[in-house]
């Protein structure tokens, strides 16, 4: 097995409904995503950004296929693993278009959530916080809550969020959708920055082409199956 393998899916597919009513979305996906990439997927609206993203993070099932996080083979014509949930947290950190923070909690606290409920002290929690808004340069908003942040403060807080159980593997769905050009280029480039430093496999679903050229790779759905882009000036997004 590759050692510097973070994510790797073989003939994955997915559809929904059956006989007339089946529409298949993902038919034969394969790809292979290193540790420290940051890849971008890209597709038109409809092609099953989501869905794959979903898949890879446990979440929905698949039809068949077979399905790597690292070296652990997760999925193969059916879940290896009995718990789903025990999977996500321990290897996958999620960050979606909004932040989703919790509005009655603070920067700290929503970021220590987590990982409290999977029996980490609060004091090891807090500090691995506050390394984690160090690190993203927010640590002077700890104390502050979600209202009283930027659109892309609150992002950051988002990562942190993600990265909190120091996660092998990280799925982005539309991380700066709501983002003017200025912060999405500067949440795309700490994602970057935390696959390469902290050898991470990052997926993220965009649809701004303006953060494609910071990212190592960039993968297209055509025709319900996965393709790696040579260049940008062949891939549709829209």
């Amino acid at each position: 097995m590759d050692t510097q393998q973070g994510i790797r899916v073989e003939n994955l597919m997915k559809h929904f409904g059956e006989e007339e009513t089946r529409v298949d979305v993902i038919d034969g996906a394969s790809f292979t995503v290193n540790k420290g990439e940051l890849v971008a997927l890209v597709a038109p609206s409809g092609a099953g950004k989501t869905t794959l993203l979903m898949m890879i993070g446990c979440v929905t099932e698949p039809n068949g296929g077979k399905i790597w996080l690292g070296d652990e083979k997760v999925y193969d014509d059916g879940w290896l693993i009995k718990d789903t949930r025990s999977i996500r947290r321990k290897k996958i950190g999620f960050i979606f278009q909004a932040p989703y923070l919790i509005p009655f909690l603070n920067v700290i606290e929503n970021i220590t959530l987590l990982p409290q409920a999977n029996g980490v002290p609060e004091k090891e929690a807090n500090a691995k916080a506050m390394e984690l808004l160090t690190y993203l340069d927010i640590a002077d908003k700890a104390k502050m809550s979600g209202s009283q942040l930027s659109g892309g403060q609150n992002q950051r807080v988002a990562i942190a969020r993600a990265l909190a159980n120091n996660p092998q593997i990280i799925l982005a769905d539309e991380p700066t959708a709501a983002l003017d050009a200025e912060r999405s280029v500067s949440v795309v480039q700490m994602l970057k920055k935390i696959a390469q430093e902290q050898g991470v496999a990052v997926i993220m679903v965009t649809h701004d082409e303006t953060v494609l050229p910071y990212c190592d790779k960039i993968m297209e759905i055509v025709n319900k199956k996965v393709v790696m882009k040579d260049s940008l000036e062949d891939v549709k997004i829209i």
